[in-house]
């Protein structure tokens, strides 16, 4: 896998990390074939600076039992990846040595599907790394996603297990161009979920999980769609308060209309001012409101 950080910039990894955290505790990595506790948060990457360029690894949690855990994405099997493992314990380690040493740190390694072996351990002798892997090639692909795409058709809640599958979805495709498409394939079902949060949580998990693999374009509209997601949440619940105090003063069915019209243009003119074209608007309006596509296109001329 690539190491093009142009995509992504650490500051902006930062905030979907900040998104990620509350969402990721309590939630298993069972589904990715790793049988260790619970998240209990996620944990900053930016590790302590030993030598003089500056590692990053790929995702780092607290779980349940108080043990750290080291996930790693791999495409390719390198000895030399073992010496990036040592320096990733080494850095957490510098980074607790004025605090109380971590219960256990654990090595986890994230296989894509192009990967169908890899050693469990790495000797040099004086000492012995262990990793705990994972192998996605394992993973039913196309069945996993034809059963989250007939679920969300079907307007059915995702649990917990399926949020992650579907954000590790693109990683279980072979190739690099086949996994480029799947992230794009990703981000339509995840634009399906009903639930703003969990389409958010989805939507930042495909953008750092991925994020070695995804392009500059794909990465700017993963980007746009939160941003739209957290916007409209944002109208919504205005519309919402708005429908109430109409709904004290006029009554509940007045109200409850009143309150979705003006959620609706509010909507609108949010999007068009974020220079969204019509036909992402329409599609938004359909899935939020229920609308025909003739009704969206009437309130979009409207305004």
């Amino acid at each position: 896998m690539g190491n093009d950080k142009s995509v992504i910039t650490y500051h902006n990894k930062d905030v979907l990390s900040k998104i990620l955290a509350e969402n990721f505790k309590d939630k298993s990595l069972k589904v990715y074939g790793i049988d260790v506790p619970k998240i209990k948060q996620i944990l900053p990457t930016n590790l302590p600076e030993i030598q003089v360029n500056e590692m990053r690894l790929d995702n780092l949690f607290l779980l349940e039992d108080d043990s750290v855990a080291i996930i790693d994405y791999e495409s390719e099997v390198k000895w030399e990846n073992q010496l990036k493992y040592l320096n990733y314990i080494v850095r957490i380690l510098e980074r607790y040595k004025k605090d109380e040493m971590p219960k256990k740190i654990r090595m986890i390694v994230i296989y894509t599907a192009d990967v169908e072996t890899a050693p469990e351990e790495f000797s040099a002798g004086c000492l012995t790394l262990k990793m705990e892997r994972a192998f996605l090639r394992k993973i039913d692909s196309e069945g996993e996603r034809e059963e989250l795409a007939r679920r969300l058709k079907e307007k059915l809640p995702l649990s917990d297990d399926e949020l992650m599958k579907l954000i590790i979805l693109p990683l279980t495709y072979k190739g690099t161009e086949r996994k480029k498409q799947a992230v794009k394939e990703a981000v339509e079902l995840a634009k399906q979920i009903a639930d703003s949060e969990k389409k958010t949580f989805v939507l930042s998990g495909i953008l750092i999980f991925a994020d070695k693999i995804i392009d500059a374009d794909t990465a700017k509209y993963i980007k746009e769609v939160v941003r739209m997601t957290q916007v409209a949440e944002l109208l919504l619940e205005e519309g919402r308060e708005e429908g109430r105090k109409e709904g004290r003063k006029e009554g509940r069915k007045e109200g409850r209309e009143e309150s979705r019209i003006q959620g609706i243009n509010a909507l609108i003119d949010s999007l068009k001012s974020l220079l969204i074209p019509d036909e992402t608007i329409v599609n938004q309006l359909m899935e939020r409101y229920q609308l025909t596509k003739g009704e969206a296109d009437a309130f979009i001329r409207q305004r």
